[in-house]
């Protein structure tokens, strides 16, 4: 849990980086407190703070009895929209568990990647309306091959009119797809991808579903640094599907997505 003003990236980094650091100390993942009381006018002036919502593996919101339930889903729904891979949960005073605190393991490379529902539904209500005419401006790919789900905070609420989106620089989205990826074009691209950029890309995990092999394969990076290896084997009976998640500041989003079509078997 950094300081109040501290960008997470390079303290994240050095645990990767010095071999010193490495061969003693391991970073288990990063949590954030936020302040609901003060959090929207934060959120707004600072981009560090920005920065620690799309760092976190754990979100933390203090002070929900200052401030009134709307408020607080809304802050909660900006959140989401911010990283929909962190849980988020209303503290009291710092009385959590510490289950929830330690041994979270978020850089570890295993076959867990939770994205939450409701950013996923919202998106699936979005693609609802724009194949009935009603869209606004997104590509819509065919489900048989790949899908999206993304969030820009200028995008319409879908149905949601209570929340304000705000113009946060720190965006993700999620790429789904059903067809197998060829593992030499996907290995290529996101090399190209992080080599340009990965100075923007906070944090970015997948699930991959390759040609070639009865296993996941599960990848994941912070900025330019980018770790794969080999998961369990597909159970009998599970679906096989690519997911993938990327939080990052201003990322060319149609880039991405357009770019990992390109590289499915």
């Amino acid at each position: 849990e950094t300081t109040g003003v501290a960008d997470p990236g390079p303290v994240a980094q050095t645990f990767f980086m010095d071999e010193e650091i490495a061969e003693t100390y391991l970073i288990d993942s990063i949590i954030t407190l936020v302040d609901a009381k003060h959090a929207a006018q934060q959120l707004n002036d600072r981009q560090e703070a920005r920065r620690q919502v799309g760092f976190a593996d754990q979100i933390f919101l203090s002070k929900t009895d200052l401030v009134s339930k709307e408020e607080t889903d809304a802050l909660i729904h900006r959140l989401k929209h911010m990283n929909p891979r962190a849980p988020i949960k209303a503290v009291h005073f710092g009385d959590v568990p510490l289950a929830e605190v330690l041994d979270l393991r978020g850089f570890n490379l295993n076959a867990k990647l939770d994205i939450d529902p409701d950013f996923l539904k919202e998106e699936t209500d979005h693609d609802h309306a724009h194949e009935d005419g009603h869209g606004h401006g997104h590509d819509h790919h065919d489900h048989e091959h790949g899908e999206h789900c993304s969030h820009p905070s200028h995008a319409h609420d879908h149905g949601h009119g209570h929340h304000h989106h705000h113009d946060d620089d720190v965006k993700s989205f999620v790429y789904r797809a059903q067809r197998p990826f060829d593992p030499a074009k996907l290995e290529d691209f996101l090399g190209a991808i992080v080599n340009i950029y990965g100075p923007r890309m906070l944090r970015y995990k997948g699930v991959l579903y390759m040609k070639g092999t009865e296993r996941k394969v599960i990848f994941q990076g912070v900025h330019q640094l980018m770790g794969s290896d080999l998961g369990p084997q597909w159970a009998e009976g599970e679906e096989r599907m690519s997911k993938m998640v990327f939080i990052g500041i201003e990322l060319p989003q149609d880039i991405f997505l357009q770019g990992l079509e390109q590289c499915l078997a």
